[in-house]
């Protein structure tokens, strides 16, 4: 089983910054594909970013390139890793729940919700014009 754990949401003004982090531990395979998805009121939930559990493979939406940032850290013991969501020049329609997510992903299918596992609970960010 793998856990998913998520903060760092909240509410900032257009052009400000957040930083969302996700905790993924229990079972973590080598082979892990992590994803950040965000969903507003009367929207599906959409594609943000994806890396691998080893860094590569980092990728954005269109939406937010140039803007957001995917990472991820690798605890020394091996038994976590910390993915990362830098989010910067923030506008308003950013605003949704994040998610991250996290499963057994092939890469043509990193921008599909349904191909992942687990998820973690969520987070707000709103982002106030």
């Amino acid at each position: 089983q793998v856990q998913l754990v998520e903060s760092g949401g909240g509410v900032v003004q257009a052009g400000g910054s957040l930083r969302l982090s996700c905790v993924v531990s229990g079972r973590t395979f080598s082979w892990l594909r992590m994803a950040w998805f965000r969903q507003s009121p009367g929207k599906e939930r959409e594609f943000v970013a994806t890396i691998r559990w080893n860094g590569a493979g980092a990728d954005v939406d269109d939406s937010v390139k140039g803007r957001f940032t995917i990472s991820r850290d690798i605890s020394r013991d091996n038994a976590k890793i910390t993915m990362y969501l830098q989010m910067n020049s923030l506008k308003p329609e950013d605003t949704a729940v994040y998610y991250c997510a996290s499963g057994l992903v092939q890469d043509f299918n990193v921008r599909v919700s349904g191909a992942y596992t687990y998820w973690g609970q969520g987070t707000q960010v709103t982002v106030s014009s």
